[in-house]
């Protein structure tokens, strides 16, 4: 099937120019199929796997569709994990820069103050878990009468993890003319219910994966004594040798014994789990995603947090305690269409655990041979500085974007009554800048972040020196991207 680029989908310049930055080109099957409809506003259920391009297949149509002129948010993305709903924003963010769409994320465990003070600014779009998103309505700091599309992101995820009622709740508060989207990467019979009851003449698009993502992931098992476990796990790194690799623990406790082990024996390695602060669990996945070291210990609350497209090997430390999870911890790896593999560690007592695995996946897990001393001392001399240094930072696909805008600080905000127009206008009378140079205006208590575009930075933090902005001088500095 020939590829079809996104110059060809009648897409705003402003969305194009976004696009080429980020090195986006071509449209992936997903977004060639569901582009044109989300631009003329249909109802749409998308069966279609994770990693496929579903977030741009909404993001990209949805930045060209709202009006950028309300203040009042008219899209709501509802997403099972705060880490999706993070990842969701920062997609769009970059989709829609030149557009200045913005969207916010809301969560769980993120400060209610900061979410509402993003919210009271102009803000089109909305990311969130459903539980947020249902108390931040009940707060009034969202207003469900101005929402026109609602997007059910991982609608199987929100089943699997208890959310449904809670989201059917939001629907409830919703126009009844609205434009609805729901992805999914399968189709439970809970899920198609509410398509039946919540939407209006809806076309169904289905993305057939080439293969399952289980068939493309080899998978195999150690059978190891519990206090054997480092011992198999270090000998494994050595001959396994994988560029990114996810080790699954069953608890926090667990998790940090592996992590100990693993940076005691000089591996780059960082963990994750549900008793750390959430800004530190997102920096941690971005840091992973970044390459900034080899292998992250986990518990299952990465499993349906993680998206990322090269991790080469997911190791189960421990075997999970829900047979579903052993789905969504391997699925981890073999995305992307590309190969995977998943080991898993099996003690005495829980091969009858192992054999509920192989009836639930559908799959046969072989059974594998510890490698040997002899195997290990050969690895190390054929490979024998695989660990020794610090991984190769992976190139930020947004870095083209980040670098034609400045980010501006200004020490002055709500505190001082600043407001947008205040700031624009000062702008527009610098030499060479006009409204377009002019990006997101992020108003603050103390402070307001400002975007300037083409390049220009240079240009506005030079007339900053002099200009007065209501007849006053505001110091300043460029910070740079948060993004």
């Amino acid at each position: 099937m020939n590829k079809k680029k996104f110059t060809d989908l009648g897409l705003h310049n402003d969305i194009l120019r976004s696009l080429k930055d980020l090195d986006f080109k071509y449209a992936t099957e997903v977004q060639e199929k569901v582009i044109p409809y989300i631009l003329k506003d249909k109802d749409l259920i998308v069966r279609a796997q994770t990693g496929s391009g579903k977030t741009g297949a909404f993001g990209i149509p949805l930045c060209e569709n709202v009006d950028r002129n309300l203040k009042d948010p008219q899209v709501l993305i509802l997403t099972p994990t705060r880490e999706l709903a993070v990842q969701v924003k920062t997609d769009i963010g970059n989709i829609g820069r030149y557009m200045k769409i913005r969207c916010a994320a809301v969560y769980g465990k993120h400060p209610m103050r900061i979410e509402v003070g993003e919210l009271r600014q102009r803000v089109h779009m909305i990311s969130g878990t459903p539980g947020r998103v249902n108390a931040h309505i009940e707060n009034g700091t969202i207003d469900p009468q101005k929402i026109k599309y609602l997007i059910i992101d991982e609608a199987d995820e929100m089943l699997n993890m208890g959310f449904i009622d809670q989201m059917v709740n939001i629907i409830n508060k919703l126009p009844k003319e609205r434009v609805t989207l729901l992805f999914s990467a399968t189709m439970p019979e809970r899920i198609q219910e509410i398509c039946k009851s919540y939407m209006c003449d809806p076309i169904k698009i289905e993305i057939e994966a080439e293969e399952s993502t289980l068939e493309k992931i080899n998978q195999v098992y150690y059978e190891i004594e519990e206090n054997n476990k480092f011992d198999l796990l270090n000998r494994l790194i050595i001959t396994q040798r994988p560029e990114s690799c996810i080790v699954f623990c069953n608890t926090r406790e667990t998790v940090r014994k592996v992590q100990r082990f693993l940076n005691k024996n000089k591996y780059f390695a960082e963990g994750l789990h549900g008793g750390m602060e959430q800004d530190i669990r997102l920096q941690t996945i971005n840091d992973f995603k970044r390459g900034r070291f080899h292998f992250l210990v986990a518990t299952d609350v990465a499993a349906r947090g993680i998206h990322i497209d090269d991790i080469s090997l997911v190791i189960n430390y421990d075997i999970p305690v829900e047979i579903e999870s052993y789905v969504h911890r391997i699925g981890r790896t073999g995305r992307a269409g590309k190969g995977g593999r998943a080991i898993t560690f099996v003690t005495e007592r829980q091969e009858r655990m192992l054999e509920k695995i192989e009836e639930f996946a559908g799959v046969s897990i072989e059974k594998a041979e510890i490698p040997t001393e002899s195997d290990v001392r050969a690895s190390k001399e054929a490979f024998p500085n695989m660990y020794k240094s610090k991984p190769k930072v992976k190139k930020d696909r947004a870095e083209k974007l980040n670098k034609k805008i400045s980010r501006i600080r200004l020490n002055a905000g709500k505190n001082k009554k600043l407001r947008a127009v205040d700031i624009i206008g000062a702008l527009c009378s610098i030499n060479g800048i006009t409204n377009d140079d002019i990006g997101i205006i992020d108003i603050q208590k103390t402070c307001t972040y400002i975007e300037i575009f083409e390049g220009k930075g240079d240009i506005v933090m030079k007339a900053l020196e002099k200009l007065t902005i209501k007849g006053k001088s505001i110091s300043f500095k460029n910070v740079g991207h948060k993004y």
